[in-house]
Order: structure tokens, then sequence, then C-alpha cells
């Protein structure tokens, strides 16, 4: 069978030979674009796009960032820009700084990709304290937590560099966590924040002389946190929470924080992207009826609330005091009249 179609092929002329050979290459080449059409398809679980949203992006040059009335984002505490990156803290002792987005995010699914670097000349566990990238209700707030406010309501991913909790010792540091706060959970900085924290991960961020990048992404209330770390441009699982509710109109940021130790906390970019999903009728329908006010996961004890029962205002308890008042001099009355016709009704008998 091989020889017959090897004569039939060398008695073909030249000209048909070229032509199959061309065929032959161009359907090779087909062949390889479906194979990749399909692995990116494949790959592609949620068929989403991805658009740049430059409002409440932080790239660089960085223009007018903290000065002009036109940029989108703000300046606070120690932070500065420099033409490479903003550096939200030096590696000084007791410093603080931060960098916070002007315009509420009203995106229901998105991605954030962080470009970021902590160096400095601490040695192993002399080095502190670490990195948080926010999206909150709150603003511009200094405090304990990476540099931001406690009892924060919202979401925070938190970069710590240096372990608080000596006891505890399977866990390698810098480690990567992800809290989601509802406004009374507090972020417990001794056992950094173990009680609360939702996922996260090790990252080794530090002193490293390739690129550090942090993925956060969230989408039909599914939070997604990537590392890429290591230089090898690609994406490692850190945390994936389903059931993760956000409410709209929060604020994105990043602060950083250091105290005895210290470290510099350099952020070169953060670019947020806009996920297209193609979503059900009933997705649509219940994302529409169901307006989430505080921030919650599905399922977790600690964002069960028992709401305490209202009591009355002073207004409320003057009035209702009021009225029983009257009620009791109204009963008091017709006690009176009723006592007073009894009376009067035995007389007569004895008459």
């Amino acid at each position: 069978m091989a020889d017959a179609v090897t004569k039939v092929y060398r008695s073909l002329p030249s000209d048909s030979l070229v032509y199959l050979k061309t065929l032959s290459k161009s359907v090779c080449l087909l062949l390889v674009l479906c194979v990749l059409l399909g692995s990116s398809s494949a790959d592609n679980v949620y068929e989403m796009e991805e658009f740049l949203k430059r409002e409440y992006s932080l790239t660089k040059p960085y223009q007018g960032l903290g000065s002009s009335s036109s940029s989108h984002w703000d300046l606070m505490g120690n932070a500065m820009v420099t033409p490479d990156h903003v550096r939200l803290t030096p590696d000084l002792q007791s410093r603080q700084g931060a960098v916070w987005s002007r315009i509420p995010c009203y995106l229901r699914d998105w991605e954030l990709q962080v470009q970021f670097k902590v160096h400095g000349e601490g040695k192993k566990n002399f080095h502190g304290d670490g990195v948080a990238f926010w999206l909150t209700k709150e603003r511009m707030q200094n405090g304990p937590v990476f540099g931001n406010m406690n009892h924060f309501t919202g979401l925070g991913v938190f970069v710590d560099t240096y372990t608080n909790e000596d006891k505890n010792r399977e866990r390698v540091y810098p480690y990567v966590s992800a809290m989601l706060g509802n406004g009374t959970l507090s972020y417990d900085h001794e056992r950094d924040g173990r009680p609360t924290e939702i996922g996260g991960c090790t990252a080794m961020v530090r002193n490293v002389n390739h690129d550090t990048f942090l993925l956060i992404r969230y989408i039909r209330s599914r939070l997604t946190i990537m590392t890429d770390v290591d230089g090898h441009r690609e994406w490692r699982d850190c945390a994936d929470i389903s059931g993760v509710r956000l409410p709209l109109g929060f604020y994105f940021g990043a602060t950083s924080v250091t105290g005895d130790l210290s470290d510099n906390h350099d952020l070169i970019s953060m670019k947020l992207y806009e996920l297209t999903v193609d979503k059900t009728k009933e997705e649509l329908e219940q994302e529409e009826e169901e307006e989430v006010t505080v921030p919650r996961v599905d399922n977790m004890q600690q964002f069960i609330v028992v709401e305490p029962e209202e009591g009355m205002s002073g207004v409320q308890y003057a009035v209702t005091a009021l009225f029983s008042l009257m009620g009791l001099g109204v009963l008091a009355a017709i006690g009176v009249m009723a006592y007073g016709r009894w009376k009067e009704k035995s007389r007569k008998r004895f008459y």
C-alpha cells in the first residue's frame, strides 16, 4: 500500500507537488491555531473580557498625584512620589504612608493587579511591618492595621513581612492574607490577624531581584488572590473564597507602616480591570434585587450579626408615659363615677 502511494506521489506533475505541499502547510497551521484557541477558551472559564479602568488605576508617571485636583488619587503621611515608584514608607522607624483613590468603585466584577517591592537593610526577622491593599468604605484614615484604621468596612489584603506570634512556627513569612471587615470585626495584630483571616499563603517577596505582583479578582461573588513572586511571570494560587459579598461604592487604596523594625515599601502600579462576564437572567435579577450594604462571607460564623432589639428613644418614652398616665386617669375617673353611682343606689335601698 505504501509503495503504491509513493508511486502515485512521484508521478504527479511538479506544479501539483507544490500545491500539495502548500496545502499541507496550511492545514498544519490551521490545526495549531485551533489548538491554541481551544486551550485559551478552556482557561477562560468565565468567558470574560478585561478592560483597563484608568480612573481607578495608578501607573507611571504618577502625574499630579496628591497635589493636583485632576489626580484620581490622594497621597498621605510619609508617602513620597519618585519617577519609578510611590514609596509608601522608607526604611526608617515609625513611618506611615498611603495612597487612596478619590473615586468610589461601582464595578461588580473586577480584577486588580498590583506591582510592588519590599526591600531594606534589615536582616532576617529584623524588618517590618508590611503593606496592605484595600477596597473599603472609609478612606484616608490612619490606624494600626498596616497604616489603616481598625474596624474597617470592606476588603483588606495584607502582605505581612514580620510575625508577631512567636508560638506558631508552621507559617512561613512573608505571608499574604485577606480579611473582610464589617465595621465591628477587629484585626488582631498580636496574632497576625489569624482570627479574622479568610484565606492566605506564603509569598517570598522581600529583597528579591525580580518584579513581584499580586492579583485580586472579584467575580460572581468569588474572591481569588494570586501571586507572581518567583520571577517566572506566571500566577500562583493563593486564596479562593466563594460567597463573598462586597457592597458597591468603596475606595481602593494602599497603605504601609513601620514600627521598631522597618523596610522600604514601594508601590509601582495598581491596575484595575473591569471584567465583562456572561451572566444568566437569574443572576442579573438576583444582583438587582439583592443590595449588599455590609460586607460578609456566606456561611461564616463571624459574619452572622445578631441585631439587638431597638430600644425606645427619649421622645418615644415620654409619649408612651404620657399616654399611659392619661389612660390611668381615664380609668380612675370611670372608677370614681362607678363608685358614686353604686353608693347612691345603696343609700336609696335603705330609705
